[in-house]
């Protein structure tokens, strides 16, 4: 037999090569770029069972949002709910709904719980390219089609992980503005420096306490690698996903002492082997570039901004706020604590799906009715993408202005 490239058969040559390796390295060097991806726990949505994926969430006893109609107190009387103090901190209230008995016990103390419905759908996306024979065979780069295959599979993992991070920004349960401002629209900078919307340490340090209250775990937990198995635990750290404009901010932010507050991730990071997912770390997130407050920061150069959303400028204005010319930029730093999403992954046979599906139909190889010659051939990239927001209450997210 002769050496045929491309049929799928060997010949006395030897192995012919297998673009399917093009397509792993592809996805490896993809999964570099991710940032909120490895965050997510993985949910798996059934074959069969529609596009939407809903779970119950149960309230705690002591939980404010705990509110049922089950509630009898200490003394046999019906309340107006059935979670004892719920969320309450107030010594004198806790001490009055405390759930004492008597020597005869009877009919008091009843509970009740509540649960609520959370809920995620998936969509698909998808894109194609088309190439010829001819620029294959006499394009200066040999490497044509591995380098095109990477890009595009690059543009279809930074489209998941904008859609990702759209559902996280939305979903956010804790929404801090900075300074006097009450809305994006009215973040804009101010004489007294109390009121002006720039992010400070006391707002890093509010930000931590309300999420203290949530129980939002301080503990990271992140998925790795491009087959959703590698995990790395990080101990005592909450992260921000903030954009690349914000960096001088941060690193010009104070403390209450007036100490520096930034401080650089190689001062705390265990330095380790040049491994793709730790960033030269074996305890710190890719993008990573230190912390602040007890938030450790993560650099996103695909983050997104409210561009001229701001207060109006005005000729007595502070340009030296980044702004579109007429107003003012704001940018959202975003707070994703471990376990407050997941990733929904589609289902079928039993196993598995690989989140991307890629066809190529090289030149020559199948019928085309508009290429009666068959020397256009395309490839196609159709993934799916779905969030399923599971504690709202610990996304939060910190809306402010930034100096270049």
């Amino acid at each position: 037999m002769g050496m045929i490239y491309g049929d799928g058969t060997n010949s006395t040559v030897g192995t012919q090569f297998n673009t399917y390796e093009y397509k792993r390295k592809a996805l490896i060097d993809s999964a570099q770029a991710e940032y909120f991806s490895p965050l997510g726990d993985v949910e798996t949505l059934t074959k069969h069972y529609g596009q939407t994926m809903k779970k119950f969430h149960y309230i705690p006893l002591l939980d404010d949002r705990n509110i049922n109609d089950q509630g009898i107190d200490a003394s046999g009387a019906t309340i107006a709910n059935g979670n004892l103090y719920g969320s309450s901190k107030d010594p004198g209230v806790i001490a009055g709904k405390l759930p004492t008995l008597t020597e005869t016990g009877g009919r008091v103390n009843r509970v009740g719980f509540k649960r609520i419905e959370v809920s995620g759908s998936i969509s698909q996306y998808g894109f194609f390219y088309e190439w010829s024979k001819d620029s294959m065979d006499f394009d200066t780069d040999k490497e044509l089609y591995m380098h095109i295959n990477r890009e595009s599979l690059r543009g279809a993992r930074e489209i998941s992980e904008d859609l990702l991070q759209l559902d996280l920004i939305n979903a956010a349960g804790v929404v801090r503005y900075t300074g006097d401002a009450s809305s994006i629209a009215t973040t804009g900078p101010n004489d007294d420096a109390t009121l002006n919307s720039e992010v400070t340490y006391d707002d890093f340090v509010q930000l931590g306490v309300a999420l203290d209250d949530n129980r939002c775990p301080k503990d990271t937990k992140a998925i790795t690698g491009s087959r959703n198995t590698d995990i790395v635990n990080i101990k005592a750290a909450r992260y921000m996903f903030v954009g690349s404009k914000l960096i001088p901010t941060l690193m010009r932010m104070t403390d209450y002492h007036g100490n520096k507050a930034f401080i650089p991730v190689e001062k705390y990071a265990n330095g380790g082997s040049d491994t793709k997912y730790a960033a030269n770390n074996t305890n710190s997130l890719n993008g990573e570039i230190g912390a602040i407050a007890g938030f450790r920061i993560v650099v996103v150069p695909e983050m997104m901004e409210y561009v001229g959303q701001g207060e109006d400028l005005t000729d007595d204005s502070d340009k030296s706020y980044l702004n579109d010319g007429s107003k003012y930029n704001v940018y959202p730093m975003l707070v994703v604590g471990s376990g407050s999403f997941a990733n929904i992954k589609f289902q079928s046979s039993g196993k598995s799906n690989d989140k991307f599906r890629i066809i190529v139909r090289k030149p020559g190889t199948y019928a085309n009715p508009n290429d009666p010659f068959e020397k256009i051939g395309y490839s196609s990239i159709q993934f799916w993408q779905g969030t399923l927001i599971l504690r709202s209450e610990w996304i939060a997210k910190v809306l402010t202005l930034a100096k270049g």
